[in-house]
């Protein structure tokens, strides 16, 4: 008796599959830079000028991670 077994994934080759995470960690990197710029540039700011812009040093991660992340 023979059985013939044959596993594809959702029609993608396995090249697409690569293409795609890298696309993915890439995508992930440049978010993850823009929270740290982000959060490096607000932190560098005095006080006073964080308050100029009505922003808390609290505020701070929170507003760098929405420029990076979205709501």
């Amino acid at each position: 008796m023979t059985v013939h077994v044959e596993t594809l994934f959702a029609g993608t080759s396995l090249s697409e599959r690569f293409a795609a995470f890298r696309a993915q960690l890439a995508d992930k990197a440049a978010k993850r830079k823009t929270y740290r710029t982000t959060l490096a540039e607000l932190d560098l700011l005095s006080t006073r000028d964080l308050a100029d812009l009505g922003i808390s040093r609290s505020m701070i991660k929170g507003i760098a991670y929405e420029a990076a992340y979205g709501k």
